[in-house]
C-alpha cells in the first residue's frame, strides 16, 4: 500500500510541495506507507543526460516501480508542468505507471493555468500506462498562503478539495475502506421488494 509523492518543483520550499505535504498528512491518517521523491534533489547531469545507471536515478525509478499509487505535484510554467518533472518522466519506461493510480496536483499564478493538468500532464501520465488517473487538484498561488514563519498554509476551500482527492485515492487506488458515507453492502445482501 505504498504511495510515492513526487515533487516536481525546481525550488524548495514551494507551493506545489505544500500540496504534497497536505496530501501526506491526510494519507498518514489513513495509515498509508508513504515514500517521497524530490526531483530537484536528483543529480542534474544524470537527469539531463539520461544516465539510467546513476545510483540516484536507479533508486528513483525503483521508487516508482514499488509504489502502488503515485501523487505528482508540479508548478505550472507557461501552461505546462515543470521542466524537471518532464526530464524525470522521460527517463521512465513506457509502461512505468502500469497498474498504478495517479493523483496529479498543480499550482500556478492564476486560475488560467488550471487546464495544464488535463492538457499537458494527463496525456504524459496516460502514455506511461497509468491504470487510473484521478481528477487533479489545481491551486492558484492565492490559495496557499506564506506564513510569517516561511511555511505554506493551505486555505480551507483547497483543504476540502484535497480531502476529497485523498479519499478517492485511498478508496480507489489503495482499496482502503471509505471514511465517510454508508458502509458498502455486498450484492448478496441486497433485497428488493415490489
Amino acid at each position: 500500500m505504498s504511495v510515492l509523492l513526487i515533487a516536481g518543483s525546481p525550488s524548495a520550499p514551494s507551493r506545489s510541495t505544500a500540496l504534497l505535504d497536505a496530501v501526506a498528512e491526510r494519507l498518514a491518517r489513513r495509515h498509508a506507507q508513504i515514500e517521497r521523491l524530490a526531483i530537484r534533489d536528483l543529480p542534474a547531469q544524470a537527469l539531463l543526460l539520461a544516465d539510467w545507471n546513476h545510483p540516484a536515478i536507479v533508486q528513483a525509478i525503483a521508487q516508482v516501480t514499488r509504489a502502488r499509487a503515485i501523487v505528482v505535484a508540479t508548478p505550472v510554467y507557461k501552461a505546462a508542468y515543470s521542466g524537471v518533472l518532464k526530464v524525470f518522466l522521460d527517463l521512465l519506461a513506457q509502461n512505468a505507471l502500469k497498474g498504478k493510480t495517479v493523483l496529479p496536483l498543480a499550482t500556478g499564478g492564476s486560475p488560467h493555468h488550471m487546464l495544464a493538468l488535463d492538457y499537458a500532464l494527463r496525456p504524459v501520465l496516460q502514455s506511461l500506462a497509468a491504470r487510473h488517473i484521478l481528477p487533479g487538484v489545481y491551486a492558484s498561488d492565492s490559495q496557499i498562503a506564506l506564513t510569517p514563519e516561511n511555511a505554506y498554509q493551505v486555505h480551507n476551500e483547497l483543504a476540502e478539495r484535497l480531502n476529497e482527492a485523498v479519499e478517492v485515492l485511498a478508496t480507489e487506488g489503495l482499496k482502503l475502506p471509505a471514511t465517510h458515507g454508508f458502509e458498502p453492502v455486498p450484492f448478496s445482501r441486497v433485497r428488493c421488494s415490489v
